[in-house]
């Protein structure tokens, strides 16, 4: 017969170590368990891109961006050969498939108008320059990155500079992209 000390696992720790073989299970599996939390957490790092805009349209930014600092040149259509303006949009959009007119004047009318406030990554900005159409893509984070002129490269701009602020005519909205 078993004595109320054997049914009650005894009052000794080492009679509890003994029925529990691995004590030290319960502290490990939740270090363990935490570490495996952080690390997961590590291996994705905090994102530059903006949070609204679509994959396509933040594609499309993402291939503008990789032609920063090639040379503007009239006519231009290559990291290669250098980018105008309307160039570098057709380009960027066109690596992604999506084709776009060429000019300025036809990209100020491809897809739909959206306001300044309203801009996601990959629209089409367009400005009203000394020399006419100024064309180039949106960002995020009020940014936007075009072929400016001669002698200069391709670069990333504020929308809220004073030029380009007092410049800008429209957002365009390819379907594609939408």
């Amino acid at each position: 017969m078993m004595s109320m000390h054997a049914r009650t696992g005894g009052a000794s720790g080492r009679a509890r170590a003994r029925m529990n073989p691995i004590p030290w299970f319960r502290p490990l599996s939740a270090m363990l368990f935490v570490l495996l939390l952080a690390s997961g957490c590590a291996k994705y790092p905090a994102s530059t891109e903006p949070l609204g805009g679509t994959v396509a349209g933040k594609a499309i930014s993402r291939t503008a961006r990789s032609a920063v600092g090639t040379p503007y040149r009239p006519g231009g259509n290559s990291p290669r050969s250098g980018f105008d303006c309307s160039g570098l949009v057709c380009w960027a959009y066109a690596q992604n498939g999506v084709s776009l007119p060429r000019t300025t004047v036809e990209q100020k009318n491809i897809g739909r108008a959206v306001s300044k406030d309203r801009l996601q990554p990959g629209d089409v900005v367009v400005f009203n320059i000394r020399r006419g159409l100024h064309t180039g893509i949106y960002t995020g984070d009020g940014k936007f990155i075009h072929s400016p002129s001669r002698g200069k490269t391709v670069r990333e701009e504020s929308l809220n500079q004073k030029y380009w602020k007092d410049r800008f005519v429209v957002g365009r909205r390819h379907r594609q992209v939408e």
